[in-house]
């Protein structure tokens, strides 16, 4: 086991072993202004710290990690839903197969991960960007990303980062994302704050395209499949 590794599993020994530290629901929720660090991204000064060590390292192998999305408001979240509920909506789907479309890969606001400061969507910066980088295939079959998705399998963990959408048949929710990593030490207790709230209660105001389609059956099934259909290793 190297230094670096010993180090992050110490650090998530330590936040389980600790008290669960008390959130705001307005900071689950995307809606508090929390203190945020990085260049070209934004996350928890703590997750910032490890996220540059990462770097460095896939630097020396040739690789250059670069974040297209990190940190995500309450608003910033609204404004993706309704950009895409609008969209299909013109295509011709109905409200119910428009949500479902939305969440095979984006979460009703105030649900999200990227609320919380630990999380962050990389792709390689030294490949020239073609088209939607986020894309599975680009991280698979000799795609521009598939070095990347495999250094990423092997060694961000060291740094205390795990893929929170993996690839397993049996997971439900959200569909793989190879390039969503999530910063254990300090999303482990965030995530269990999160369970702890009443999502109809929590969510009573949200005011974006669809909202009336989302009732209390809606809320409590996407809480099983979506909110806890994450890597067990975030658990």
């Amino acid at each position: 086991m190297t230094r670096i590794s010993f180090f992050f599993m110490m650090a998530s020994f330590m936040s389980c072993a600790q008290p669960s530290p008390q959130f705001e629901t307005e900071q689950l929720l995307g809606k508090k202004e929390i203190s945020l660090a990085g260049d070209g991204y934004q996350l928890l000064p703590q997750a910032a710290d490890a996220f540059e060590q990462m770097k460095a390292a896939a630097k020396k192998e040739g690789i250059k990690i670069k974040a297209v999305s990190s940190f995500r408001s309450y608003q910033r979240q609204r404004a993706i839903w309704n950009r895409k509920y609008k969209a299909n909506a013109k295509a011709g789907l109905s409200p119910q197969k428009n949500i479902q479309k939305i969440i095979e890969y984006s979460t009703i606001p105030g649900t999200s991960r990227h609320h919380w400061g630990t999380e962050i969507d990389i792709v390689d910066g030294a490949i020239p960007p073609e088209g939607d980088v986020l894309l599975t295939r680009k991280f698979h079959n000799s795609g521009p990303y598939e070095p990347l998705r495999k250094w990423l399998e092997a060694h961000a963990q060291d740094y205390g980062f795990i893929c929170a959408y993996p690839d397993d048949s049996e997971r439900p929710g959200f569909s793989y994302e190879p390039w969503h990593y999530s910063y254990a030490p300090l999303s482990r207790p965030l995530y269990k704050a999160y369970l702890k709230l009443d999502l109809k209660e929590a969510l009573s105001d949200l005011d974006m395209e669809g909202s009336n389609h989302l009732d209390q059956a809606f809320l409590m099934a996407y809480r099983e499949s979506h909110v806890k259909g994450i890597n067990p290793a975030l658990k």
